[in-house]
């Protein structure tokens, strides 16, 4: 019996930040679907731990938030972005505080008990900005906006829904302007592909990197909504700039445990296994210079010593503040032996951030009508080569806010155009699963041996080579076996993989997170140019 196509006003694909915050704007203008490919509260956003940069007290001004701003992207941002976002930002943050947010903050000294934001200072920033939740920030904006998702009659989540592809006009045959008219989902629990339709699809998927091998980043980051986007045609821009974390808990036994900049910023001092300060020979920031700074430093030293990891050391802090200030990472530290108040933490860089994606303008408008993109997935000229640390959390906000308003002052008319259903064809059930995992784990290994920190030409063409042949196989084994979930991240991480690839190898220079051996210095005639790719579908 063929599925009825599911028709909603706006879909949303993802629910972080960006997702929730954009459905909760646009629920009283129609009906929502936000379809998340597990639990909902599982995204990037629910992993942040530092905070969210903005201008909140009186040391503080938005020209230097804008000037810190410019100055860690190396010349690739977009002024004019970077100026809305700051600007805007205060108001969205007093919106999510209204929605029942809990920043963490401090009693005033001399003030009789009165309380103000406890405000964290990160890498790159001047002053002190950054608001959190001590450092499970986006475990509480999670929990603040679901509970807000949840009283919104006109939204619905579906859960363990995974998006395979947009629908687009093109794609039917239309050689008119290119829009988008919903999206194919497969329904995990059944594994029937299910045909959602909208005038409006919201792409916000979160980052991708599950495609190295070592991650901060949850499971689900696979780049689906890159991908997808890419494979519709819409353009993608600047996908060589990944940033790094420079510190991920190192142990055996840990998974992808991002210890926050936010140590750093309270005093923590990162040091060789010897115990050696290194970081006053890269930057005169010394520890809290810009992540890619910070990260290059502690790849150099692990190079040059053999170590398979640094220090970072907070012990000199009173043990106390230490546990209030970090409860989360001092416990989860002590899981595995560390006690972070009396030893210093072993860390290691891992890949954190995408900092290109989906070309759109502030509005998040993609090439593609009715398609928009917010939060990591879009690239909006707001990070340019390296991300500010704690900027994304408020790009999302101001963006999601700028996508709904955009919307609703403009509509996208439904459209009349028949959407056929998916069609498996003559595709059989996988015999050789260990294909797929194989392949993932190839390509996880070869884009963190090739294509990691420090890059070369000729690294980068062996990892292009690589993935050509992958591509391949990939594709081969799509069309002829029925999709699962693990084939279609297998699918995506490939493309967005090649995109890496593909841009890093088009940027002739060294620029913020793009470092290349074989040009270590960044050429002026590519500052304000974007890498942007289309597929020539």
């Amino acid at each position: 019996m063929p599925n009825q196509i599911k028709q909603f006003d706006f879909l949303v694909l993802g629910s972080g930040i960006a997702g929730l915050t954009f459905a909760l704007k646009v629920a009283p203008h129609g009906k929502v679907a936000i379809i998340t490919k597990k639990h909902r509260a599982e995204s990037n956003t629910n992993y942040a731990q530092g905070g969210i940069a903005a201008v909140t007290s009186k040391e503080d001004s938005f020209e230097m938030h804008v000037r810190d701003t410019l100055e860690a992207g190396a010349g690739l941002c977009n002024e004019e972005i970077v100026r809305t976002i700051v600007e805007e930002g205060p108001a969205r943050i007093a919106e999510l505080i209204d929605l029942g947010m809990r920043f963490s903050e401090r009693e005033i000294p001399r003030s009789n008990g009165a309380r103000e934001l406890d405000l964290g200072k990160e890498g790159g920033h001047s002053k002190r900005r950054i608001l959190h939740a001590k450092d499970v920030t986006g475990r509480e904006i999670e929990r603040a906006l679901l509970a807000a998702v949840a009283a919104q009659p006109n939204i619905e989540i579906l859960e363990n829904h995974f998006a395979i592809d947009l629908i687009t006009s093109q794609k039917l045959g239309d050689e008119g302007h290119n829009r988008c008219l919903g999206v194919y989902v497969l329904e995990k629990s059944t594994q029937r592909v299910e045909t959602f339709s909208a005038p409006v699809v919201l792409l916000a998927t979160g980052g991708c990197g599950k495609v190295y091998l070592y991650t901060t980043n949850p499971d689900i980051a696979t780049g689906d909504g890159v991908a997808m986007a890419y494979r519709a045609g819409a353009a993608v821009a600047n996908m060589e700039f990944i940033q790094f974390h420079p510190t991920c808990l190192y142990h055996p036994k840990a998974k992808s445990f991002l210890v926050s900049e936010a140590v750093r910023g309270e005093g923590g001092v990162l040091k060789t296994i010897e115990g050696v300060e290194f970081t006053d020979h890269y930057h005169p920031l010394k520890s809290l210079a810009p992540r890619d700074i910070v990260a290059r430093a502690i790849d150099s030293e692990m190079k040059r010593s053999g170590a398979d990891h640094v220090l970072l050391d907070i012990t000199h802090q009173p043990a106390q503040f230490i546990i209030e200030r970090f409860p989360n990472i001092h416990a989860t530290c002590l899981q595995y032996g560390i006690d972070i108040t009396k030893e210093p933490i072993p860390v290691v860089p891992a890949a954190h951030y995408q900092c290109g994606g989906v070309l759109t303008n502030m509005d998040g408008e993609t090439e593609i009508v009715g398609l928009y993109a917010v939060g990591e997935v879009a690239c909006t000229g707001l990070h340019g080569a390296n991300r500010l640390a704690s900027n994304s959390l408020l790009e999302a906000l101001v963006c999601a806010d700028r996508a709904a308003q955009r919307i609703i002052s403009h509509p996208v008319p439904p459209s009349e155009a028949r959407i056929p259903e998916w069609q498996s064809g003559n595709a059989s059930n996988a015999d050789e699963l260990v294909v797929v995992s194989h392949n993932w784990d190839e390509i996880r290994r070869l884009m963190w041996d090739y294509v990691g920190i420090v890059r070369t030409d000729k690294r980068l063409q062996r990892a292009q080579s690589r993935i050509a042949n992958l591509q391949a196989e990939i594709q081969e084994y799509y069309w002829d076996f029925i999709v699962t979930s693990d084939l279609l991240e297998l699918r995506n991480i490939a493309t967005v993989a090649d995109l890496i690839i593909r841009s890093a190898l088009q940027r002739p220079e060294s620029r913020g997170l793009n470092y290349n051996l074989d040009y270590p210095n960044p050429d002026p005639d590519w500052a304000q140019r974007d890498t942007i790719i289309r597929n020539p579908i």
